[in-house]
């Protein structure tokens, strides 16, 4: 049985996420809404898709909807649409205060609607073939470098790229944080454009957290450390790397990734959830979690610009 769904915001997210959903048998594309003119006609020329003239009129003729507009927007569109009675997959980050993102969470509750955030690095083939192979994690170390490319500025490198990781620490490392370090620089805005972190968890285990959006090259990689193993995930190439202790000598661990679009498999996840009205992946109070730490690294960060500055 195919789900009615709808886009909200289709700018470069939004429309990989139409394009995704034109082309999944599961889900029947009601239409999209957005403000810009000329990115609707594109996107009705190229995709096909009805363009609605309000978020109102979508929520009366679809089951569910994708949020990808700005992500100081997301808790009213959100809002509107489970009020509405509609499911929602709102783009990480859920919200840009923990306070908004609290208040999605209950309204999805008291609504009775699923409410998924997209962390799509969860849905990555590389990541959930290695998520049940992290045991005993000591020391996580992740780099997401990205070039400028000029979108997503009304948010800093943490909420932009960061958010992905601190994530995937909380949701796979299965502890809570105990101490931030950080340092972080604007370089071609006035929000911070690359950071370095560093997490202590309440097991005792360490994570070292490099972000950027004005590097030279794109690099996705989360390296893994345990008293037992090593694991190296590149989930740009959904390509997995481990080796471990055995019989004295060094052994390679054999990973089977299949490769697959992450953001389909979000979806796909995403339509399973609001079909059988299951409890999403990454849920709101995964999302609610991450932007609290994205904040409480963002305190760290100025901390140490303040130090600087004197």
């Amino acid at each position: 049985m195919s789900v009615r769904i709808g886009v909200v915001g289709t700018g470069y997210l939004g429309r990989l996420h139409a394009r995704v959903l034109t082309e999944m048998p599961e889900a029947e594309v009601a239409g999209f809404v957005d403000g810009n003119d000329s990115v609707a006609f594109e996107v009705t020329n190229t995709l096909a898709l009805h363009r609605f003239g309000s978020v109102a009129e979508l929520a009366k003729v679809t089951d569910c909807a994708v949020v990808a507009t700005p992500t100081t927007t997301h808790f009213d569109v959100a809002r509107e649409l489970m009020e509405a009675g509609c499911d929602v997959l709102v783009e990480k980050p859920i919200t840009a205060e923990v306070d908004e993102g609290r208040r999605l969470i209950e309204i999805a509750k008291k609504n009775d609607r699923v409410l998924q955030v997209g962390h799509v690095e969860r849905y990555n083939p590389a990541i959930a073939a290695v998520a049940p192979l992290l045991h005993d994690i000591r020391y996580v170390e992740a780099e997401r470098l990205g070039v400028f490319v000029g979108r997503s500025l009304d948010i800093d490198v943490l909420l932009d790229l960061m958010i992905h990781d601190l994530n995937l620490v909380l949701s796979l490392l299965h502890s809570k944080v105990t101490e931030v370090r950080a340092v972080g620089v604007p370089v071609l805005t006035e929000k911070v454009d690359i950071t370095n972190v560093r997490l202590e968890l309440e097991n005792g285990a360490v994570a070292n957290l490099t972000a950027s959006r004005v590097s030279q090259e794109r690099i996705r990689k989360v390296r893994f450390f345990s008293s037992e193993a090593y694991i190296s995930v590149d989930t740009k190439e959904q390509e997995v790397k481990g080796f471990r202790l055995g019989n004295r000598a060094i052994e390679p661990i054999i990973v089977n990734v299949e490769k697959k679009e992450p953001l389909r498999a979000e979806l796909e996840s995403f339509l399973q959830c609001v079909r059988d009205r299951t409890r999403p992946l990454v849920t709101g109070e995964d999302g609610l979690a991450a932007v609290a730490l994205a904040k409480d690294v963002g305190a760290a960060i100025q901390e140490s610009l303040a130090k600087w500055k004197r």
